[in-house]
């Protein structure tokens, strides 16, 4: 379903602004971290291998297509979606041999049980907790039955407003941080079953607070 822009949510308005604005500087300063990260890569693998060749796997909210193209580079036939028109753009040029397209978490323009996985990494972190379970929703329709969902988010239980990053002032955004727990319940009631939880310390300078990955299931 497509929503014009005048309807979105402020929330969402907010966050495609603020993407939009340091999308180029954003790719630059995340360039390289995944080989950085032994748990990211553990936690992207295992999903890999558990989703396999099995279908389309779609990274919703892709941003600059870092992770799509990791997950590419396993043999899954990958593509992203992302809210910012700015990261997409950087996506395409990064990953010419992958699929990009706008859209949002709320309202995902994809058919019912059509992937065999899903991937947010890091992008329910932007959705005001009393919306997540729309969120959530949208990801349990798009999988296929036994279909994989893997989440990635800081641990927390408060709200951080963004006004700098990546270089930029004058942004306006707010980033949550959310309770493994809260998350679990809310897979939960969208027919979700987890799978695996892993919650890991922050690796500086880039993280201040611990870092969680949970692996759910369908059905």
């Amino acid at each position: 379903m497509t929503v014009s822009p005048d309807a979105q949510p402020a929330f969402v308005s907010a966050t495609r602004t603020a993407y939009d604005t340091v999308a180029v500087s954003y790719a630059e300063v995340l360039d390289g971290l995944l080989a950085e990260s032994t748990w990211d890569r553990a936690m992207l693998n295992a999903f890999a291998e558990l989703v396999g060749p099995a279908g389309p796997v779609g990274d919703l909210g892709c941003g600059p297509g870092r992770i799509a193209g990791y997950l590419a580079s396993l043999g899954l036939d990958v593509f992203g979606v992302d809210l910012s028109p700015a990261m997409v753009e950087v996506a395409r040029r990064a990953y010419p041999g992958l699929k990009f397209e706008v859209g949002s978490l709320l309202a995902l323009e994809l058919a019912d049980e059509s992937l065999a996985g899903a991937l947010a990494w890091y992008s329910i972190i932007h959705t005001p907790p009393a919306r997540l379970p729309e969120v959530f929703g949208e990801l349990a329709r798009v999988l296929v039955p036994g279909g994989r969902l893997l989440l990635a988010f800081q641990v927390g239980d408060e709200v951080r407003h963004i006004e700098q990053g990546y270089g930029h002032d004058g942004l306006s955004l707010d980033a949550y941080r959310l309770r493994p727990e809260l998350i679990e319940q809310l897979a939960a009631d969208a027919g979700l079953t987890i799978e695996s939880r892993l919650v890991r310390a922050p690796e500086p300078p880039h993280e201040k607070t611990p870092q969680a990955y949970l692996v759910a299931r369908k059905g």
